[in-house]
């Protein structure tokens, strides 16, 4: 595998646990979960920082042509 592709497997499995836990604390309102208390703007931050890690990794391993 290329770095560019280990990368961006990274980022992308990064962003599903980011999105993950801005899911968490979107559904708790408010709520201590997990020792995480997070309002919905905080989780709405959360969520788009995910989103960009999620999209940066996958468009990553998309756009590296793997040798053949």
């Amino acid at each position: 595998m290329d770095l560019k592709q280990v990368f961006g497997t990274i980022l992308t499995v990064l962003g599903i646990i980011i999105l993950i836990v801005a899911v968490i604390g979107i559904i708790s309102n408010g709520t201590t979960i997990m020792g995480l208390t997070m309002g919905v703007w905080q989780a709405t931050i959360v969520s788009v920082l995910g989103l960009i890690f999620f999209l940066t990794g996958i468009s990553l391993i998309k756009n590296t042509s793997s040798p053949r």
